[in-house]
């Protein structure tokens, strides 16, 4: 049963006239009616998150046109509004820094302006969770409309993939195979189109995750930003938020455990990017849902890889969304027990419901849950004296990696070796040809500072590439551990999320270049093998080394920002839950 229209509050209160007349009479300078404000009709937001400075994301200039008209249908009106913005692939120092930011301002919008339920227009990697942590936050009526990924990208015949083909090619780079503009050109050939990654990079992922949260209309994710169908979907959702707002429908119903355990079983399932882990821990704590970092393991690790989608698999998205989608692999667990078909979503149905007509997979690009690329494709949850948590991506340890580190007779799935230390990208790059360093395939290149307090944001740096020398050899991977986080694209079966890190004391920080690590997959553990008195003389000495803040962004950020693995959120933020229960003052 919906509630009495929240913008009434601005717009129709007899109680204070004043302050009803000042709130009014600006909305009606662009051509808006008294009756159109002041009657029952939804005032639904419509949070923008498209822009030039965006460009995976400006697909949503256009869909929100679709959108108003959707909410025009419905009976709602439409208000649509700014949110800061976020990309990837141009942010820096990183775009980890303006996920928080984003979701202040919209929790602020959300709370103090006249709306009654929002469509969160999302995209590139940190959008996702950016506005699904403000909905959480505010509890007003939301539901999600993903901008779609781009087309499939092709270079020289093949497949080429956003991220995937950069960290092919750039092997290529370091070796003199290719030069600079062939290593631009392949890259370039990646993005053909609007839209997000084409890969099951963090933003594929993460606009997955929002369906199988529950957060987004069936179907919704996978749809390729240039299709038809995504100008439908746009339109479709903006007829279901007004009626979200007449059923009073909220996202504390939708993010509850249930839907949380859902999102790490799915992405699993699509082999889907190590940022999962922070965007939905974080979207837990907002919700208020209790989560821990094992959950990443215990209950997601033994769910089958069925997405074949590159990095962990040779499709793109158009191949995924012919095949059917999302729905179609949350089918699938569903039917193998794997998911909590009871989970409320948007829809007003269950995911049960929601799932109920979609067919069986294609075989090639979704596999059935019984023949999977990989049995096991979950996150290694690992700790030791380096770090309380850290994770390891499964689904892409390619055979390579697995014979050279992971099949040592007796010793499986365990491997040791010393550590080159690097402290931050630039002193990677640097010093990673110096022969003096003496890497050789038994070597684990370590980054520190990269987390969210130093860098600050937490920088995808993780996936280092071996020197040149090696590379010739044959070894195009060695392991890598790290603070910081890596790119959803990479195949890179790193060890990262590494929390605490360096920078607030974290074990990373009291590596020394040469000394040994031994890694445990089936243990969980991940140590340096230094004598324990030593270890101690060094953690009484330390003493973190890392840039100065640059902005005042950046200064309040790491005053304010807690570990990866409890989601890099803002720590004093979390205790506000469902704000939009206590409206704000008259500001007059």
């Amino acid at each position: 049963m919906s509630r009495p229209r929240r913008h009434k509050l601005w717009f129709d209160n007899p109680d204070n006239p004043s302050m009803t007349a000042l709130y009014l009479e600006r909305y009606l300078n662009y051509g808006l009616t008294l009756e159109e404000l002041r009657s029952d009709r939804p005032i639904i937001g419509i949070a923008q998150t498209g822009s030039d400075l965006s460009p995976c994301n400006r697909v949503h200039l256009r869909l929100a046109e679709r959108v108003r008209e959707g909410i025009r249908a419905a009976g709602g009106i439409a208000f649509e509004f700014p949110v800061h913005p976020i990309q990837e692939t141009g942010r820096r120092p990183t775009a980890a820094l303006d996920r928080n930011l984003a979701y202040l301002g919209l929790v602020e919008i959300l709370h103090g302006y006249p709306l009654d339920g929002v469509v969160l227009t999302t995209g590139c990697d940190k959008t996702t969770p950016a506005l699904i942590m403000a909905a959480a936050t505010v509890d007003l009526p939301a539901i999600v409309l993903s901008g779609g990924p781009m087309l499939d990208g092709w270079y020289q015949g093949r497949l080429a993939g956003s991220g995937t083909i950069i960290w092919e090619k750039r092997l290529q780079l370091a070796t003199g195979e290719i030069d600079y503009e062939e290593f631009i050109e392949a890259a370039a050939a990646s993005a053909p189109s609007d839209g997000y990654c084409n890969t099951m990079g963090t933003a594929s992922t993460m606009n997955c995750l929002a369906e199988a949260l529950g957060m987004s209309l069936t179907g919704n994710a996978a749809i390729p930003a240039p299709y038809r169908e995504r100008g439908q979907m746009a339109y479709r959702t903006g007829e279901r938020i007004v009626a979200m707002v007449e059923e009073d429908l909220r996202p504390s119903e939708i993010l509850t455990r249930q839907a949380i355990e859902n999102a790490i079983v799915v992405n699993s399932a699509i082999g889907g990017s190590t940022n999962a882990q922070p965007h939905i821990v974080a979207i837990a704590r907002h919700a208020g849902v209790p989560i821990e970092p094992m959950d990443w393991q215990t209950v997601g690790y033994d769910v089958p890889l069925m997405v074949n989608m590159q990095p962990a698999g040779s499709y793109l998205s158009e191949g995924f969304h012919r095949a059917g989608g999302l729905p179609v692999v949350m089918k699938a667990l569903l039917d193998h027990g794997r998911l909590n078909g009871e989970a409320l979503t948007v829809t007003g149905r269950t995911m049960a419901e929601n799932l109920a007509p979609f067919p069986a997979p294609d075989g090639e690009v979704i596999k059935p849950y019984e023949a999977p690329i990989k049995d096991k494709a979950g996150f290694i949850v690992l700790k030791g004296n380096l770090f309380d948590a850290a994770i390891m991506k499964t689904s892409v340890i390619s055979e390579e990696f697995r014979a050279r580190y992971l099949s040592r007779p007796g010793a499986e799935n365990v491997f040791e070796g010393p550590v080159v230390v690097f402290d931050g990208s630039e002193d990677y790059h640097h010093r990673i040809e110096d022969p003096a360093l003496g890497i050789t395939p038994e070597t684990i290149l370590v980054i520190r500072y990269a987390g969210p307090v130093g860098w600050p944001g937490s920088a995808e740096v993780v996936n280092m590439q071996p020197p040149a020398a090696l590379i010739e050899r044959g070894v195009s991977a060695l392991p890598c551990m790290g603070d910081g986080r890596q790119s959803g694209t990479s195949g890179s079966p790193s060890i990262l999320n590494a929390s605490p890190e360096a920078a607030v004391g974290g074990g990373l920080g009291l590596l020394k270049t040469g000394d040994r690590i031994r890694v445990d997959l089936n243990a969980g553990t991940a140590d340096a093998l230094v004598d324990a008195e030593e270890w101690e003389r060094r953690r009484a000495a330390f003493q973190p080394v890392y840039p100065a803040s640059q902005t005042p962004w950046q200064e309040l950020y790491r005053a304010t920002v807690g570990q990866l693995a409890d989601g890099a959120v803002m720590e004093m933020a979390v205790k506000y839950q469902k704000v939009a229960d206590s409206p704000p003052r008259d500001s007059h």
